[in-house]
């Protein structure tokens, strides 16, 4: 940064902080784990209306884990509330997030989620972490289920667009990055791809 830009920046403190943590696991039976955590706290002593929480002190901590297989199917599902500001009540709703099994994270996932567990069927903190899941899964898919396109590929007769292609600026099929490298892919129609998680 520089010193001219250091002079206009406003003094500031740190009112919240917000963590979130998400790790993904290929298993054994070759099913794959989506751990997802989230952790908020202030950075000043805070009474709420339940309970009072020092500095530092979790006031949201909750944890959701799903399994899915390698068509990216929800097969198992649970959440846990470590920390929560309504002791007695919040941490009840865990169990309640087996209802994302049977739903497909590539396909009309967020929308199976509002339906089955927005609002008042779910907790708040925990279904903003479904929303997390889709990218997580695929990004660790990537060299692990699916292939890593590059120039050296040839597209076969009828195959489809790889998801990740029309998904973002960068990938666009008309695009520099895709012309340097991913040119079997280069020219091909601006059409989104099978998977296309934005449109969800």
């Amino acid at each position: 940064m520089s010193p001219v830009i250091q002079e206009l920046t406003p003094s500031r403190r740190l009112v919240h902080e917000r963590k979130i943590d998400l790790k993904v696991y290929r298993r054994e039976d070759q099913l794959w784990d989506i751990e997802a955590e989230i952790l908020d706290c202030k950075s000043k002593d805070l009474q709420l209306a339940a309970v009072y929480r020092k500095a530092g002190e979790s006031i949201h901590h909750m944890k959701l884990t799903i399994t899915i297989n390698q068509q990216m199917d929800v097969v198992d599902a649970y959440a846990k509330s470590l920390q929560v500001p309504y002791e007695g009540t919040c941490e009840l709703i865990g169990s309640e997030y087996n209802k994302l099994i049977g739903l497909n994270l590539l396909k009309g996932f967020r929308e199976g989620v509002k339906s089955r567990l927005g609002g008042i069927l779910g907790c708040t903190h925990i279904s903003e972490l479904t929303k997390l899941l889709p990218t997580a899964a695929t990004q660790a898919f990537v060299g692990e289920v699916f292939n890593v396109q590059t120039n050296q590929d040839t597209i076969q007769p009828n195959q489809e667009l790889p998801f990740q292609f029309n998904g973002c600026h960068a990938l666009r099929t008309d695009g520099e990055v895709v012309k340097q490298y991913h040119s079997p892919w280069f020219g091909y129609p601006l059409e989104p791809g099978k998977f296309q998680m934005t449109k969800e």
